[in-house]
């Protein structure tokens, strides 16, 4: 009995109420979508649109039982079942798949029905009333390893023993796409709470509230992994030319006159700057989406100031709105924020009670970039930093909270994406294409299409913190985000005035060095140069106050600092040209630029799960230094024999397949460029 069919190019097989789609979705790529008692529909998520490749095949068997598509690389094989259960005396239709390559490796597959133990690889639980919970669980290679899942704040490289929360918080990014040393690439295309699990015994991906199942799979070595994806879900967007040196930032500049003044002692000690940030609270209250008079009472002659010096201007946005907000009354009632289930409908109590507007809501979105264009867009500011991107509840009850697309449950890790969507839009219809970058604490699968470039979270500021900032840049990478930059220093309260602190933030200021994007921000605790704690800043009214962290400029801890600080800012400069080769694969070709030693070399066993070395781009290996006092540490360096490594520092080259134990000081970082090519650096760290 035949149950498969082929419409538009897809291989469809229905039963026992279940509809299964396996279609192509780009080279070497098919999705697979399943429902239970209605066809699969939209949306699409992630995904774009993708044409269907000329030499897909599809094979169904005369009988029925089985079924095929291949699709370059990846062929797609569904095995079907129709017999009497006699445990339960009803019939059972059942379709597994199996992923393969073109040469018939088995890549991954479903997990079997299992004879007696009933099981299902495609599990539906019904919800009362509504839709599913939904489990999907395959059988992969014990031996492989897995890479990707956006940034989770942990030193772990290699993926496989590993479970992860499907949410989004203050440091957590999920980007459900991971990449497998067997040679595939699986995006779970769902954007509702849920969890994957990467056992031995079995891979698990579940959604706690879905209409569908959904999923990408492609085939192939990383780097067209990772090509084929970001054709897929998007390319990132060319980055201008003032994201390739150093950033400057604080919490916070609090007025107009700081901020100039910072930027004009920047250039007075010739310090290169591409732009400087100005963080949360210059508006009068959350959801204002301008700058407060008081403080900041001419801002076009501020941005044309610092346009002058060659210095790029980005402000802080937030997803927030008081409900003291100019704009919360006519947003309210225009339906234009995230709204609850029961009880009240606050969704932070950080500096008073809050909503998050809805960013799922394209009329919410349109909303928010007219007031930026109005308030700051229009005096001559050039980029936007969307904090609170996930966003951050007061509560991650996500259960309770309702957008307009669904229930949060079921879409809440779309809300990033959609947040960095309403201000790339924005930007490009009004003309600025090819000049957007969107600082954001969040993303989601698709994210890096709108310009988004990743920063770590609030982390905070040890050495562990610093050493998970190593596997959260690879990762990003690896998930398809390749534009991806941390807190130099961390945020959470380093203390300038202590030794311990000094040494962390010169050790992160290497690493930041060698990441797509060289920032320097945190909220810093001590005793400033003219004696002072942190500021407390009021309206002259006395009725709003906000916090601001004491100085962290490059000259904020003192000369030996900024000297060791002023050498890698130069560093960047000089390596300005590379960085624009990486920046210009990742447009063309999604390549990350932060890279595993696997990625540049996976036929290395040996390297699989190096978590504390990277690649920055093909040619130059970083080994940040990890922990409090060490002057030396150990380098694995990949390849064979046939590899050379040289040390941009003394000059000494070293084949590949060897650990060497080298020198570092506090002033320098141990980066080795392959095969000579070291971009102009040789003899600089």
């Amino acid at each position: 009995m035949n149950f498969f069919q082929v419409t538009d190019a897809a291989l469809v097989w229905t039963g026992g109420g279940e509809y299964l789609r396996i279609e192509p979705w780009g080279a070497d790529s098919v999705r697979v979508r399943a429902a239970m008692m209605h066809e699969p529909d939209g949306p699409d998520y992630a995904l774009l649109q993708c044409p269907v490749p000329e030499d897909v095949r599809i094979e169904i068997a005369e009988d029925g039982s089985s079924a095929s598509l291949a699709n370059g690389e990846l062929v797609v094989r569904a095995e079907a079942e129709y017999a009497l259960n006699g445990a339960s005396g009803y019939e059972e239709y059942r379709c597994r798949l199996s992923f393969r390559n073109a040469d018939g490796t088995v890549l991954f597959e479903e997990i079997p029905h299992g004879g007696s133990l009933n099981l299902k690889a495609r599990r539906y639980e019904g919800h009362i009333g509504g839709d599913h919970r939904i489990t999907v669980s395959f059988s992969a290679p014990r031996d492989e390893h897995l890479y990707g899942m956006g940034e989770y704040q942990q030193d772990v490289l290699d993926l496989k023993g590993s479970t992860f929360e499907l949410a989004h918080r203050n440091s957590q990014a999920s980007v459900p796409f991971v990449v497998s040393s067997a040679g595939y690439g699986f995006l779970w295309n769902n954007p509702a709470i849920g969890r994957a699990t990467f056992a031995r015994n079995s891979t698990q991906w579940a959604a706690e509230s879905a209409r569908q199942i959904d999923y990408w799979v492609t085939a192939g070595k990383p780097a067209a992994i990772m090509a084929r994806y970001a054709d897929a879900t998007g390319h990132a967007p060319r980055m201008p030319e003032w994201g390739l040196g150093f950033w400057q930032c604080k919490l916070r500049y609090w007025n107009q006159e700081q901020l100039l003044n910072v930027a004009r002692e920047f250039k007075r000690r010739g310090i290169p700057l591409d732009l400087i940030v100005i963080d949360f609270f210059h508006w009068p209250h959350m959801g204002d989406f301008r700058f407060e008079e008081e403080f900041w009472p001419d801002p076009k002659a501020m941005c044309d100031e610092l346009h002058d010096m060659g210095v790029k201007v980005m402000v802080s946005v937030w997803p927030q709105v008081s409900l003291e907000s100019e704009n919360y009354v006519e947003m309210r009632g225009r339906n234009l924020l995230v709204g609850t289930d029961r009880g009240e409908d606050i969704g932070m109590m950080f500096e008073g009670a809050s909503q998050f507007y809805d960013a799922t809501n394209p009329d919410a979105r349109a909303y928010v970039w007219g007031k930026c264009r109005e308030n700051y867009a229009d005096y001559g500011v050039d980029a936007y930093w969307l904090d609170e991107a996930e966003p951050e509840y007061g509560t991650y009850d996500f259960e309770n909270y309702r957008y307009r697309i669904g229930p949060c449950q079921q879409v809440a890790n779309i809300y990033p994406l959609e947040y960095n969507r309403g201000f790339y839009e924005g930007l490009v219809a009004d003309g600025r294409e090819g000049d957007i970058v969107n600082l954001t604490r969040c993303a989601w699968a698709g994210s890096q299409r709108y310009g988004a470039l990743v920063w770590s979270g609030d982390v905070g500021s040890t050495f562990a913190d610093l050493k998970a900032q190593i596997t959260c840049a690879i990762h990003m990478g690896m998930a398809g985000i390749p534009w991806f930059t941390t807190d130099m220093g961390g945020f959470h309260d380093g203390d300038i005035n202590a030794e311990e602190y000094r040494e962390l933030f010169l050790r992160w200021a290497q690493f930041s060095c060698f990441l797509p994007v060289m920032r320097n921000h945190g909220d810093r605790s001590g005793i400033q140069s003219d004696g002072t704690m942190k500021e407390q800043v009021c309206a002259t009214d006395g009725s709003r106050r906000a916090q601001s962290g004491v100085e962290n400029e490059p000259w904020s801890m003192g000369e030996d600092v900024e000297r060791v600080l002023v050498k890698f800012i130069k560093l960047r400069e000089v390596m300005r040209p590379y960085t624009r080769e990486l920046f210009a694969s990742a447009h063309d070709e999604g390549q990350p630029l932060v890279r595993a030693l696997f990625y540049e070399f996976p036929d290395d066993p040996a390297v699989a799960d190096v978590a504390d070395e990277y690649m920055f781009g093909p040619d130059l290996l970083v080994a940040p230094v990890v922990e409090l006092g060490a002057r030396s540490r150990a380098v694995m360096l990949p390849g064979d024999k046939s590899v050379q490594w040289t040390d941009l520092r003394d000059g000494n080259v070293y084949t590949g397949g060897q650990t060497v134990t080298v020198e570092a000081e506090l002033d320098t970082v141990p980066v080795f460029a392959r095969n000579g090519r070291d971009h102009g650096l040789a003899g600089m760290l």
